[in-house]
């Protein structure tokens, strides 16, 4: 029988969500909020970093499950009457990828007063030394707000997510077996966060998240001789509870506590742990 790991690992590799769901953006892409009127008018362009003591995208690990794996994490984004770009970076540890970079692009508008919209693309890039597995996925995502209140859904445009497919397809080739990529296509994620502030300084972060596979991805299985074997990957939920300290200056301290279902299936990657963050945006 195939060991769960093999099957899945590709996708323990996956990126996340900015406070609303594991540490930063790439959850929430876009610019930051205005400032208020009564200031001088902000520049288009924002930029953060942060320091977090563990990477959770979608309540899996992003690399080794110690509980204690630091990542450095930043970009910036460019917004002008609506509209925006931007780019958010963070080291991950895993197989042949030590870096992934988000690029997203989308419009932010409002729809009566204190309910907003948000849609947009957005492209998860990994440099890599080779493409045994290929984990650049591409997702298109709309969102909805009301005050701290908010509702979002992804939606994977490429052909595969975070090469799920493609490490079903090189498990069953190992065991002597020939099957088709399984398509990733159609994979869906289902995001609703809160950010409530609650006294001066401090916010309130409360999320769960589900991923719901493409049909392929869920079905996916091999045969040797009269022998089955199931590949599929079985969909999960995923959450966080936390609350976020402004230290003024830009600076911010975060805690939360992140974790995700199915661990029999998916192991110690989605194990919940205590997260630390300490963040500056500029």
């Amino acid at each position: 029988m195939i060991r769960p790991s093999l099957i899945i690992s590709p996708m323990l590799l996956i990126s996340s969500l900015s406070l609303q769901a594991q540490t930063t953006p790439p959850a929430e892409p876009g610019p930051q909020a205005a400032a208020p009127a009564s200031q001088s008018p902000a520049s288009p362009f924002t930029a953060n970093v942060s320091l977090t003591t563990k990477y959770k995208f979608r309540g899996q690990d992003q690399g080794n499950t110690n509980w204690f794996s630091p990542a450095l994490q930043g970009g910036f984004d460019w917004s002008q009457n609506g509209w925006y770009v931007g780019n958010w970076d963070s080291n991950v540890s895993f197989s042949n990828a030590a870096l992934e970079m988000d690029f997203y692009g989308g419009y932010k508008g409002e729809i009566a007063k204190d309910l907003g919209y948000d849609v947009g693309i957005l492209q998860y890039y990994y440099p890599q030394k080779d493409r045994v597995v290929d984990f650049n996925t591409t997702e298109i995502y709309g969102a909805i707000s009301y005050q701290w209140l908010s509702l979002k859904y992804s939606h994977t445009v490429s052909k595969d997510y975070f090469g799920i497919g493609q490490g079903q397809q090189n498990t069953a080739s190992a065991a002597g077996s020939v099957i088709g990529r399984p398509n990733g296509r159609n994979t869906g994620y289902l995001d609703l966060s809160g950010n409530l502030p609650v006294v001066d300084k401090v916010t309130l972060n409360a999320h769960i998240g589900y991923t719901r596979y493409a049909s392929d991805l869920r079905d996916a299985s091999y045969s040797v001789g009269a022998v089955t074997t199931g590949l599929g990957v079985p969909n999960f939920y995923d959450y966080k509870i936390g609350a976020t300290y402004d230290l003024g200056s830009g600076f911010s301290a975060a805690a939360a506590y992140v974790g995700a279902s199915k661990r029999g299936f998916y192991g110690d990657i989605n194990k919940p742990r205590a997260i630390l963050t300490v963040s500056k945006t500029m």
